[in-house]
C-alpha cells in the first residue's frame, strides 16, 4: 500500500468549493520546490482562504480530466509568518467583514506582529480608522475560533480520526472540544457516526482512562444495546447483555452490575423482570413498547354492527362482480365493526380484495379514509390497485422539518392527529417498534385502524417484531386468510410460495408456469447462468426491462454468491464502462449513470423534488427511506453531486459525502427486498450458514415475484432451507405487554 505523502504551502487559487460537505479543489505554490508550480489539492475543510499556509497530507492520483492532483486525507493550517503572507491570509476573507483596504491598514500598523494582537488584544484594532470596538472584538472571536478548530483537527489527526469527523465534533462543542473529549473520550462514540468503541477506547486509554472506569462501562452498556437494535431487539436479557459486555470491557461482571444500577437510577435503562428474565431497555424502546401496547388496546374497541350490513356487502359483490368467500366477509365485517383488526394472509388469499370491498363500503358511509404502507414501493402498489391515494407513513404523519431525532419533525401528533375516521396500513409485517409509536400518537381515540400484511414474511428491518407479537398477544382481532383463490392457483408462485411457508417442497419447471428452478452445483455455472437470464433470455422472454424488471435476490451479502460481487458483475453485463458516462469510485464501489440503486438508511433530512418532463419543478419535500429504489441520472463531478430518480418520481442531489447511504441494486439481499414487488425475481442458492438459509427467507424471496420467479443452483439446498423453520429470535416484549394491560382492565 503507497504511503501518504507530505506536502505544504500557499493557497493561491480556490477552483471549486462544495458547501454541502466542505469539499475543495485548489491550487498551493510548494515551499519544498525551487521552481513554484503550483499544484492542484482536493480536500474537505472546514474553511479554506486564499493566502492561507497549509500542511497537506495525502498522495497524488490522476484525475481522468483535470490530470494529476493531490488527493489530501489530512491537513493542517500554519499562520503566516511574512507582513505580505499576513496582508494576503487577511485580504482573502478568512474573517467575515475584513477586506483588502483593513487588512492593509491593520498590518501597516502592526507589521509582523498583527496576528498575535488580533488573537490576544483584538481591542488595539479599534484604533484602525473603520473598525470599532465592537468589530474589533468580533475580529478576535472569528480569529480565535479558527485557531481552535485547527487545535482540534490536530489533536484528533493523533488517534487516527480524520479532519472530516474533527469538523462535525468542533461544530458541536466549538473552543470546548478537546476538553470534552479529555473530560469523556466515548461521546464520540454516541456524536459521530462511523467512530466506534475500539477507537473511543483507544483515545481513552492513552488519555490515562481505566479499564475500570465508570465512563468506560457506561459507553459500553449503551454501545451494546445500540448494537442490539441493529438486529432487531428492542431489549437483551442482562444475563446475555452482562455477559457480552465483559466480553467487550475485559472488567470483572461485579463492576457491570454497579453501571446498570446506576444507570437505572439515571433513568437511562429501564430493568425489568419478565417471564422470570431480568431484561434491560433503552428507556426510549421500554416507554415506547409500553404506549404501543396501550394504545392499540385504547383504539380496539367494539362498534355495533349495522342491521344492513349483509345487504351492504350483498351490494358490493353485486357492483363489482366478485363474490367473497365466508372468511371473507367475516374480514369485511369485522373492518366495520373494530377498532382494531389485523387481516394476514399469503399471496392469492385476497388481501387486496377485501381492501378494495372494505373501502366501497365505508365510502358510502361518507368516512374518511387514509391508506398508507411502510415504503414508497408498497405504497405505490396500494394505490394502483385501489384507485385511491396511498401515501408513505412518513408522508401520513407529516414529516416537515430537519432534526435529529425525526419523531419530532413529525407533524402529525397527538396534539395535531391525522384527520381520518379509518386508517387501512398495507405490508405491516415491516413496521418496526418506534414507526409505530409514531403512527399510534398521531391516532386519535375513535379512529379505526386496520393492519394488513403477511405475519410469516421476514420481520422489520428496524427493532421490533410489532405484527407477529399484536397476533401472538392474542388480544387483537385477527383474520387469518388460508385460501388461495381461482387467480392465485393459476400461479406457480403462488402455490408454491405456500407450500414452502408450510415446508412442503415446490413443484418445480411444470411447463407453462411461472416459477423455475435450473439445476446448477458449480458456482461460476450459476454465476454466468443469471447473468445470461438477465441480460437475454428474460428480457427476450417476458419483453421487460432488464433493469428495471428483473431483480437478484441473494440470502448473503458477502461470498460469490452475495450482492457484493454478484452487483459488480451485474453493472459490468448491464451498464458498462462508456465514455459517455460519468461515474466515480466510493469506498471501492463505482457508481455509474444509468445504475440501478437503493437508499440503505431512513434520511429524514435529504431534500427531493419532483420535475415535469421539461425539468419544471412539480413538487418538493424532505425525507428519503431504506428500501426507496431508483436510477442514477448524473454524476456532476465537478459540483461533486450524484442525481438519483427513484421510482417514486422523487429526484434527489447526494453530495459525494452521502453516497454511504446508497448502495448499487441489480442484486438485493432478501431482507432488503421485504415491501417490494418486481415483475422477475432470480434466486441463487447453493450454501450458506444454517442460521441465514431459513425457511421464512426463501418464502419473503418467492413472494416478491409478480410474474416470474427462477431459482438457480443445488436442489438438496433448496430442500434443506425448506426443512430449516428456524426462526429469527428478537428479544421484544410487545405481546406480554398486551397481555398485562388486558389483565390489569379486567382485574378493575
Amino acid at each position: 500500500m503507497e504511503s501518504n505523502i507530505n506536502i505544504h504551502g500557499t493557497v493561491e487559487h480556490i477552483i471549486y468549493y462544495n458547501p454541502s460537505n466542505s469539499y475543495f479543489i485548489f491550487s498551493i505554490s510548494d515551499d519544498s520546490k525551487s521552481v513554484k508550480d503550483d499544484i492542484v489539492c482536493t480536500c474537505y475543510i472546514e474553511n479554506l482562504y486564499e493566502g492561507e499556509h497549509i500542511n497537506l497530507t495525502g498522495n497524488y492520483t490522476t484525475h481522468p480530466i483535470y490530470g494529476e492532483q493531490f488527493n489530501a486525507v489530512s491537513y493542517e493550517k500554519s499562520i503566516p509568518t511574512s507582513v505580505e503572507g499576513i496582508e494576503k491570509y487577511l485580504s482573502s476573507g478568512v474573517i467575515k467583514g475584513l477586506g483588502e483596504v483593513l487588512a492593509k491598514r491593520i498590518v501597516s500598523e502592526f507589521k509582523d506582529n498583527t496576528l498575535k494582537v488580533i488573537e490576544n488584544s483584538p481591542e488595539k484594532l479599534s484604533n484602525i480608522k473603520g473598525i470599532s470596538l465592537e468589530k474589533a472584538k468580533t475580529i478576535g472571536e472569528i480569529f480565535n475560533e479558527q485557531v481552535g478548530l485547527r487545535r482540534v483537527i490536530l489533536y484528533l489527526q493523533n488517534y487516527g480520526i480524520s479532519s472530516n469527523f474533527a469538523i462535525k465534533l468542533f461544530k458541536k462543542y466549538k473552543n470546548e472540544t478537546i476538553e470534552v473529549i479529555n473530560k469523556n473520550p466515548y461521546i464520540l462514540v454516541n456524536d459521530i457516526s462511523g467512530i466506534g468503541f475500539k477507537t473511543a477506547d483507544q483515545i481513552a486509554f492513552k488519555l490515562g482512562v481505566g479499564l475500570e472506569s465508570e465512563e468506560r462501562i457506561e459507553a459500553g452498556l449503551k454501545y451494546y444495546l445500540n448494537i442490539s437494535l441493529n438486529n432487531g431487539h428492542t431489549c437483551l436479557p442482562k444475563i446475555i447483555l452482562e455477559e457480552k459486555l465483559k466480553e467487550l470491557l475485559n472488567i470483572d461482571k461485579n463492576l457491570i452490575e454497579n453501571i446498570i444500577i446506576k444507570s437505572e437510577l439515571k433513568r437511562e435503562i429501564i430493568q425489568e423482570k419478565i417471564y422470570n428474565k431480568e431484561i434491560i431497555y433503552l428507556n426510549k424502546y421500554y416507554y415506547a413498547e409500553n404506549y404501543v401496547a396501550k394504545k392499540i388496546l385504547q383504539l380496539s374497541t367494539v362498534i355495533e354492527e349495522e342491521d344492513t350490513i349483509n345487504e351492504q356487502i350483498s351490494n358490493v359483490e353485486k357492483e363489482t362482480n366478485i363474490i367473497l368467500a365466508e372468511n371473507q366477509k367475516k374480514a369485511v365485517k369485522e373492518a366495520l365493526t373494530r377498532g382494531v383488526l389485523i387481516i394476514t394472509g399469503g399471496p392469492g388469499t385476497g388481501k387486496t380484495t377485501i381492501i378494495n370491498i372494505i373501502l366501497r363500503l365505508l365510502k358510502n358511509q361518507d368516512l374518511e379514509v387514509e391508506l398508507c404502507a411502510p415504503t414508497g414501493r408498497a405504497s405505490k402498489r396500494m394505490a394502483e390497485s385501489t384507485g385511491f391515494e396511498s401515501k408513505t407513513i412518513h408522508r401520513l404523519l407529516g414529516l416537515n422539518s430537519e432534526t435529529e431525532n425525526y419523531m419530532q419533525g413529525m407533524e402529525k401528533n397527538e396534539d395535531n392527529p391525522i384527520e381520518a375516521d379509518v386508517i387501512i396500513v398495507d405490508e405491516s409485517s415491516m413496521i418496526d417498534l418506534m414507526l409505530m409509536h409514531s403512527l399510534l400518537k398521531a391516532i386519535a381515540d375513535g379512529t379505526r385502524l386496520i393492519l394488513v400484511g403477511d405475519v410469516d414474511q421476514l420481520p422489520s428491518v428496524g427493532a421490533g417484531n410489532v405484527l407477529k407479537d399484536i397476533i401472538n398477544s392474542e388480544c387483537i382481532k385477527t383474520i387469518y386468510l388460508t385460501e388461495i383463490f381461482r387467480q392465485g392457483q393459476e400461479s406457480a408462485i403462488i402455490t408454491n410460495a405456500h407450500k414452502i411457508n408450510k415446508g412442503i417442497y415446490p413443484i418445480l419447471n411444470v411447463k407453462e408456469k411461472d416459477f423455475f428452478f435450473i439445476q446448477r452445483k458449480n458456482i461460476n455455472d450459476i454465476i454466468n447462468i443469471i447473468l445470461d437470464l438477465v441480460d437475454r433470455r428474460i428480457p427476450n422472454f417476458l419483453k421487460c426491462n432488464k433493469v428495471r424488471d428483473i431483480q437478484v435476490l441473494t440470502p448473503m451479502r458477502k461470498s460469490q454468491l452475495g450482492i457484493n460481487n454478484l452487483n459488480n458483475l451485474l453493472q459490468e453485463k448491464l451498464n458498462p464502462k462508456s465514455k459517455n458516462k460519468q461515474e466515480y469510485i466510493f469506498r471501492g464501489t463505482i457508481f455509474r449513470q444509468g445504475d440501478k440503486v437503493m437508499q440503505i438508511k431512513n434520511n429524514y433530512n435529504t431534500p427531493w423534488l419532483v420535475y415535469d418532463d421539461v425539468r419544471k419543478k412539480l413538487d418538493e419535500g424532505i425525507g428519503v427511506f431504506n428500501g426507496d429504489e431508483g436510477i442514477i441520472k448524473n454524476i456532476y463531478v465537478d459540483e461533486e453531486l450524484m442525481e438519483v430518480e427513484f421510482y417514486n418520481n422523487k429526484t434527489v442531489y447526494y453530495s459525494f459525502s452521502q453516497l454511504d447511504e446508497i448502495n448499487l441494486s441489480y442484486a438485493l439481499t432478501i431482507h432488503k427486498s421485504q415491501g417490494s414487488e418486481y415483475k422477475v425475481v432470480i434466486i441463487p442458492i447453493h450454501s450458506g450458514p444454517y442460521m441465514l438459509f431459513t425457511r421464512n427467507l426463501l418464502y419473503t424471496a418467492v413472494t416478491r415475484g409478480k410474474e416470474l420467479v427462477v431459482i438457480v443452483g443445488i436442489k438438496e439446498a433448496l430442500f434443506k432451507m425448506i426443512d430449516n423453520n428456524r426462526e429469527i429470535l428478537r428479544y421484544s416484549y410487545l405481546s406480554f405487554r398486551i397481555k398485562k394491560f388486558v389483565e390489569l382492565l379486567n382485574d378493575k
